[in-house]
């Protein structure tokens, strides 16, 4: 596979080319590897991708999605319930990364533990005798950031297709309306954990914590959001057209109400709003080394 560098050289002259012939590039790939397994989380980009290869290759392409703690119940509910509507082949595997001691640990280098765990147990069941390829739904956009999590993927036979095919995040929020995907503007999602400062450990009681605090959120309404954890302050991250709704003194009650239910002393608002990967933002030296894809 091609180093970070070339990729995203190569990704960066494919962006310009016209959707339709993106598109047809990412058809193209997808029915020359015979045989698929998608890394399916449930968000927009993975769903897009298994959109396709099912598509193409039928019940030759097939959904896994990882279960655990580190996924929000509701997300896989989610998933599961998208794949069933749309009839494709879906797999619902465990995955155990929270048990290892260097994921848990929670240093910079967390998502590529998680990779690796993820990417191996997918080797193991869907070896290459009987499935030609593993793919992610990774996109040009998420060369930008620091993503270790690449890494793990080029040191395995895992394919990112819509990088090659050039597609953005907004390429592929625009191919899931025309294609009728109902997600198509579902927002953003990351694993629990990385609302966790590097440095804090991840734990499972944590992870729950989170899950029913940002769970509190949705059901006042909110609907792009992030709960950063910590320790005993909850730091809420909402886009800034939301930021007003949340200091009426009605919701700012409830909001706190709801929070200190689920464990937190203190209720925090940041006032820089919602941001994807906020707490890279004190890593020094390493956003955008993303290994190679």
């Amino acid at each position: 596979m091609a180093t970070s560098d070339n990729v995203a050289v190569a990704a960066a002259d494919l962006v310009s080319r016209p959707l339709a012939e993106k598109v047809h590039h990412l058809r193209s790939m997808i029915q020359d590897y015979e045989s698929l397994v998608v890394a399916y989380s449930g968000g927009v980009d993975s769903a897009y991708l298994m959109s396709v290869a099912h598509d193409v290759l039928g019940g030759r392409a097939i959904a896994v999605t990882a279960k655990s703690p580190s996924l929000p119940a509701s997300e896989l509910t989610d998933a599961t319930a998208l794949a069933n509507r749309l009839e494709w082949q879906h797999r619902v595997i465990e995955t155990q990364e929270v048990l290892d001691p260097r994921y848990a640990a929670n240093d910079v280098r967390r998502c590529y533990f998680c990779k690796t765990s993820l990417y191996s147990r997918l080797e193991e069941l869907f070896p290459s005798s009987e499935w030609a390829a593993i793919a992610n739904g990774t996109n040009v956009d998420d060369l930008g950031d620091y993503r270790p999590g690449l890494e793990a993927a080029s040191e395995r036979r895992v394919r990112s297709p819509m990088v090659h095919a050039g597609l953005t995040k907004t390429d592929i929020r625009t191919l899931s309306r025309a294609d009728g995907l109902p997600i198509w503007d579902k927002p953003a999602q990351a694993c629990l954990s990385s609302r966790i400062p590097y440095g804090t450990p991840v734990t499972i009681e944590t992870l729950s914590q989170i899950e029913a605090a940002e769970a509190a959120l949705r059901d006042l309404g909110l609907r792009q959001l992030r709960v950063r954890h910590n320790g005993r302050t909850a730091r809420i991250e909402v886009p800034e057209e939301d930021i007003v709704a949340i200091v009426v003194p009605e919701m700012r009650e409830a909001i706190v109400s709801r929070l200190r239910e689920v464990g937190y002393t203190y209720v925090t608002l940041d006032l820089a709003g919602y941001r994807s990967g906020s707490l890279n933002e004190g890593i020094a030296g390493v956003k955008g080394s993303n290994g190679t894809v």
